[in-house]
């Protein structure tokens, strides 16, 4: 049986990727699409340390709302 944090840790939303350019970009795993934050999209961010906290930060936010509306695991994944 699969405990509840390994399954939410194996469902996390946001991601980082480097760009050809060298810069970072957080998206959502989902979409492939990058992550919007205050209404921007989270690309051409200067480092990987800067992109890691922000992609945790977005995680804990999605995980708190999946939970909190009971929405999980997330529409379209396997149970």
């Amino acid at each position: 049986m699969v405990d509840l944090y390994d399954a939410l840790m194996a469902t996390l939303r946001y991601d980082i990727r480097r760009e050809p350019d060298g810069t970072w970009t957080v998206f959502d795993v989902f979409t492939g699409l990058p992550a919007i934050v205050a209404g921007h999209p989270s690309v051409d961010l200067p480092d990987m340390e800067y992109a890691e906290e922000l992609a945790a930060i977005l995680n804990a936010d999605d995980l708190k709302q999946r939970l909190s509306h009971g929405r999980f695991p997330p529409e379209g994944s396997p149970d």
